[in-house]
C-alpha cells in the first residue's frame, strides 16, 4: 500500500514500463521555465533505551546491533533515514526529495548539506552527475539552491523513501506518465509536461542571473513556499504509525558497525580517479571521498576541491558511502539515459574505513497488465556478498552512487 495521499487513479503506464525496463524514443526535453515561457511505530515512552536483548534491537551479521522496533524516548525517536535520535514529529515526517543539479556552471549549491540521504547519477551521455536531496531533518534551512529537472530513475528511487518529489522541468516523454499519475505526491514548478504545479514553492535568483548563470541554474525553492504547497495540495505530511518498514538498516546507538574482517579503503572514486566525463560513463567534475577515521565521516570532493555547502560554508561529509551499480541504456539520440533500479545487482558499502562488498535488491514495480502499480513504493534492500545477511549501515547521513555497470571498472578504492 502506499503510505502517503493518493491523489487519482493511475491508468495505462505501458511508456513509463517501457522506459524503466528498455528504453524508448522521442523528444522529452521539456524544460520551460515558468517565468519564461519561451513514520515511525511509536510506543508508550520508556525511561531507558533498551539493551541488546530487548525488544528495540535486532542481532544482525558478524554480530552487530541493529535498530529493531521504534520507541519513543524524551520526546525523540530514532530516524528511518539516519538512525539518530531525532524529534518524534519529525521522525514521522514524509522527507521531500529534491533534485539539484551538480554540474561546473551550476556550482554553488545551497542547502545540501541538509539532506539525510543524497543521491547522485549520471545524466545525458554520462557527461555530469546530478543529486537528489533526501530531506527530513531540515531544521532551520529556508531554501535549497539551485533547483534541477527530473530524470525518472531519480523519481523511482525517490519513491521507495515515500518522499514527496520536488523539481524544476522534467524530461516529458520519460518521466510525465508517472509524475503526473496518481501514485507520486509532487511540488513541480510550471512547465510543460507538469499537470498539477505548486510554484508559491519556487522563485528565481536574480543576483545569479546577473552574475551571468543561465536560467535554469537559477532556480530556488524555498522551505516555507514548499510547505504551502503541501498543505493547499492535501499531501499527507506524515508516516502512518504502522505496517512502515524500515528503508535502511542502522546500527544501534550502543554499537558501531565496525566489520573488522573487511579491508579497509580511505578513499573513493565512483567514476574513476582522473576527469572521466562521457567515456568513463560519470562526471566530468571527477567526485571523490577521503575517509577521516578521527569523526568516522566521509568527506566529499570534486572538481579538484572540497565540495562545499554555501548555505553554512561547510564540507559535505556523510557516514556511510553506497556503490550501487545498475544496468542500464541510452534512450535516445539526445543522449537522455536509462538506468534499471529494479530487480537485483552489485554494489559497495564503505563505512568505518571498511569496504563491504553488497549485493541489492528491490522488487519490479508492475502488475499483471504491465502498468506500474502500487510497486513503486518497494524499497531497496542491501545485502552482504559474502554472507547473505542485509548490511547495517552506521547512523548518520548516506550517499549513495548509482553508477552504470558497463562502467563498474572505472570505479576506484584504496
Amino acid at each position: 500500500m502506499k503510505y502517503g495521499f493518493m491523489k487519482k487513479r493511475i491508468l495505462g503506464l505501458g511508456l513509463a514500463l517501457s522506459l524503466a525496463l528498455t528504453g524508448c524514443s522521442g523528444d522529452p526535453d521539456a524544460y520551460r521555465p515558468a517565468d519564461d515561457q519561451d513514520e515511525p511505530v511509536v510506543t508508550e515512552p520508556v525511561e531507558n533505551p533498551p539493551d541488546e536483548e530487548s525488544p528495540g534491537t535486532q542481532t544482525g551479521p558478524q554480530g552487530l546491533m541493529a535498530i529493531g522496533e521504534r520507541y519513543e524516548l524524551n520526546g525523540k525517536i530514532e530516524s528511518y533515514l539516519t538512525g539518530e535520535w531525532i524529534d518524534a514529529e519529525i521522525a514521522a515526517r514524509r522527507p521531500m526529495a529534491v533534485m539539484i543539479p551538480n554540474n561546473r556552471n551550476s556550482l554553488p549549491q545551497y542547502g545540501v548539506s541538509y539532506a539525510d540521504i543524497i543521491y547522485e547519477a549520471p545524466m545525458e551521455k554520462c557527461s555530469c552527475t546530478r543529486l537528489m536531496g533526501i530531506f527530513q531533518n531540515y531544521g532551520d534551512l529556508e531554501y535549497i539552491e539551485p533547483i534541477r529537472s527530473s530524470r525518472h530513475y531519480f523519481l523511482l528511487e525517490a519513491l521507495s523513501y515515500d518522499a514527496i518529489y520536488c523539481n524544476w522541468g522534467l524530461a516529458a516523454a520519460y518521466v510525465g506518465p508517472l509524475i503526473n499519475s496518481d501514485l507520486v505526491d509532487n511540488v513541480s514548478a510550471s512547465v510543460a509536461g507538469i499537470d498539477v504545479a505548486a510554484d508559491e514553492a519556487f522563485s528565481r535568483d536574480r543576483e545569479r542571473q546577473q552574475l551571468g548563470y543561465s536560467l535554469e541554474y537559477t532556480g530556488v525553492m524555498s522551505l516555507e513556499g514548499y510547505n504551502a504547497a503541501v498543505s493547499r495540495l492535501g499531501y499527507s505530511t506524515d508516516y502512518p504509525t504502522s505496517d512502515y518498514t524500515f528503508p535502511l538498516q542502522f546500527a544501534t546507538e550502543a554499537f558501531l558497525a565496525e566489520y573488522e574482517d573487511y579491508s579497509d579503503i580511505t578513499t573513493i572514486y565512483p567514476g574513476g580517479d582522473h576527469n572521466q566525463g562521457s567515456p568513463n560513463g560519470y562526471s566530468e567534475l571527477n567526485p571523490y571521498f577521503v575517509y577521516n577515521p578521527e569523526d568516522h565521516l566521509y568527506y566529499r570532493y570534486q572538481n579538484g576541491e572540497p565540495h562545499m555547502d554555501e548555505y553554512n560554508g561547510e564540507q559535505l561529509a556523510v557516514t556511510n558511502v553506497i556503490i550501487k551499480f545498475v544496468s542500464g541504456n541510452a534512450l535516445d539520440d539526445m543522449g537522455y539515459m536509462n538506468f534499471n533500479v529494479f530487480g537485483m545487482g552489485e554494489g559497495i558499502l564503505f563505512t568505518n574505513g571498511k569496504c563491504v562488498p553488497l549485493t541489492w535488491y528491490r522488487d519490479l514495480p508492475f502488475n499483471e497488465d504491465l502498468d506500474f502499480d502500487e510497486g513503486v513504493y518497494e524499497q531497496t534492500r542491501y545485502y552482504d556478498a559474502e554472507t547473505g545477511d542485509e548490511v547495517i549501515l552506521n547512523r548518520g547521513r548516506t550517499w549513495i552512487c548509482l553508477v552504470w555497470d558497463e562502467y563498474a571498472n572505472y570505479t576506484k578504492y584504496f
